[in-house]
């Protein structure tokens, strides 16, 4: 069996389209459970998943969970998990009808140890003229591109599972731990991480993934995101939060007060691109430097405060 996880907050209308969407799905090898865990909703999402549980397909299941926090909700879920693989999705995303099934088969055919899928992005309106693709991580609609391909320690590390589309097996959780409950989405926050911490510990633990594309969903992007304050206050968050990470993970023995080596390169490579932008004139290219170089800002602000 496979295990849907979907924790939820306050988003009934589009967790709705998401749950619509699953019924929809191609059967997979195996029969699928979805497990959806309230995380203290007030808009009626209960009452909403309870009228679904009574559909025969899927299997729906409705937890709750009062603490707040999501990465609180996913824990409650794996908890409750019965499938051998948990497929992570979030309630504002739409899978295409051949999710499931391309998951199970690509980590059947590979051994993989978890699997990271596409990601395309529905955009509420039009994103402005300065997101560019460098950009679209913050927004959680990473494109890793249409072919398949291998994950592990040194091995396209970039391609890294984040919770809107991810699957990972069940027994790697149980022997490494779930999502920590000090990093991840908390209410009127940016805070993030928790699928950062968790990949690393499956690396450190030698699991292997792979990444397939045709394991894609649609992610919703609303129109409050595509505002130049929301880019810069979670880039520079992200960037203090990646910081207390790379203190339990570090990614090299060469810093420089107390910063990677590397980053401080990037920094001025960026500083560099940014200069090039302004007497371009280009757009996006500048406002992409512009934040990464304030993802630097917050890292180093996080790396000297938890000296």
């Amino acid at each position: 069996m496979i295990s849907v996880i979907l924790a939820t907050h306050n988003r009934r209308r589009l967790l709705a389209e998401t749950l619509e969407a699953l019924a929809r799905q191609d059967r997979p090898g195996d029969q699928f459970e979805v497990i959806v865990v309230d995380n203290a909703s007030t808009d009626g999402t209960s009452a909403m998943v309870a009228e679904l549980t009574r559909r025969p397909f899927p299997a729906i299941r409705l937890l709750h969970e009062e603490r707040p926090g999501k990465s609180h909700a996913v824990n409650r879920a794996v908890a409750a998990a019965r499938g051998r693989i948990l497929a992570c999705t979030d309630d504002d995303v739409v899978p295409d009808p051949a999710w499931l099934r391309a998951f199970d088969e690509a980590m059947a055919e590979t051994g993989a140890d978890f699997a990271v899928g596409r990601i395309r992005p529905r955009w509420e309106t039009p994103p402005p003229p300065w997101v560019s693709p460098r950009l679209y991580g913050v927004l959680a609609v990473p494109d890793n591109g249409p072919h398949r391909f291998e994950i592990g320690p040194g091995l396209n590390e970039h391609a890294m599972p984040i919770g809107a589309n991810m699957a990972v097996r069940a027994d790697v959780v149980r022997r490494i731990g779930g999502w920590r409950a000090d990093l991840g989405k908390l209410r009127q926050t940016l805070r993030s991480g928790e699928d950062h911490e968790f990949y690393l510990r499956m690396l450190r633990a030698g699991m292997r993934g792979v990444y397939e594309p045709r394991a894609s969903v649609a992610h919703f992007v609303p129109a409050e995101r595509l505002r130049r304050a929301y880019f810069l206050r979670w880039l520079h968050d992200n960037g203090r939060t990646v910081s207390m990470i790379e203190r339990e993970f570090p990614t090299t023995s060469r810093y420089l007060l107390g910063v990677p080596g590397y980053l401080w390169r990037q920094a001025a490579s960026e500083l560099a691109r940014l200069g090039r932008a302004l007497a371009g004139r280009q757009a996006a290219e500048r406002f992409a430097s512009l934040t990464r170089l304030l993802w630097f800002v917050g890292y180093v602000r996080g790396a000297w405060q938890g000296r």
